[in-house]
């Protein structure tokens, strides 16, 4: 009953200092960081002026400062009014079994606090782009649909990461908040975060590019199959084709979207050496980056 009753007294004291800090963003959840400053995950934004609903129930609309698809996190400006800002670092690093809450103002519908413990600290998840993300945080702290972009906090009420994802079972993942993180959001606010290379392609997978060249008769082989190809960007410019099969990238086999993205940053601001198979021919084609900026993946 001790136990009980200490974590009520946690849970109490945090909807209560820190629930005025939480947000509805569109569909999800924010944060209050700084003054007129919300971080949300990047994928509950649609549109540059999402609608933000703050701890009174005030709906207005908000202005996208900055998005980091590849990392889930976004901050956008709104009239925060006298709500405080929640300051990111300062607490202790989480490790396995570190007790957390987490809070959410599901789309607006008001707030949300659940307790729980951290069950993995170096957890993996997919961002919006399709890039592999390490370092996450697991948790059991149970969240309802739209929790996505609220807190998850320590019991003391230090922030410790954002939540941005369920996983199969109901464990929840979160993108840690640490100083290194700070540093991003803090760019994220200036409008100043660099842009990975971008091919502007959708891609389908391995399995799925072996499953159609078995339908149509070619020989199987392992590579990413191209399903779309944006009007204007790097790939189209490189002259690739929407049923092209990327097979190799520099000096890299692709078998994997990963493989991809491990040459894009390689790449730098070189021109990068695509080998792509289109019907039974190979050929390589060259791309070049000026101007351009993220791969999508389907």
């Amino acid at each position: 009953m001790e136990a009980l009753l200490s974590l009520s007294a946690s849970v109490k004291d945090a909807a209560g200092k820190l629930g005025p800090s939480i947000t509805g963003v569109n569909r999800g959840s924010g944060v209050v960081v700084a003054p007129n400053r919300i971080l949300t995950s990047a994928h509950n934004l649609r549109g540059d002026e999402p609608r933000v609903t703050l701890a009174d129930g005030t709906t207005l609309r908000g202005r996208v400062l900055g998005r980091d698809l590849d990392g889930d996190l976004a901050v956008v400006e709104a009239d925060t009014g006298d709500a405080p800002a929640v300051v990111i670092g300062g607490g202790e690093p989480v490790v396995i079994g570190t007790p957390v809450l987490a809070l959410a103002n599901p789309a607006g519908r008001g707030l949300r606090v659940t307790a729980g413990l951290v069950s993995a600290v170096d957890a993996r998840f997919r961002s919006p782009r399709g890039r592999r993300v390490s370092g996450a945080i697991e948790h059991t702290a149970p969240m309802a649909r739209g929790s996505s972009g609220g807190p998850l906090v320590d019991v003391s009420g230090s922030l410790a990461g954002l939540n941005t994802a369920r996983l199969p079972g109901g464990l929840i993942l979160a993108v840690p908040l640490d100083a290194e993180a700070a540093g991003r959001i803090e760019a994220l606010s200036r409008g100043d975060f660099p842009e990975p290379r971008r091919l502007g392609v959708a891609l389908a997978p391995t399995r799925v590019a072996r499953r159609l060249q078995r339908a149509v008769g070619l020989p199987e082989r392992d590579g990413l199959l191209v399903r779309y190809v944006e009007d204007g960007s790097a790939a189209d410019q490189a002259g690739l084709k929407p049923g092209d099969l990327i097979v190799a990238a520099g000096e890299r086999e692709i078998t994997r979207i990963d493989d991809l993205f491990s040459a894009l940053d390689a790449a730098g601001d070189e021109r990068l050496r695509l080998g792509v198979v289109r019907g039974t021919d190979e050929r390589e084609l060259a791309v070049s980056f000026a101007g351009h900026g993220p791969v999508a993946e389907a």
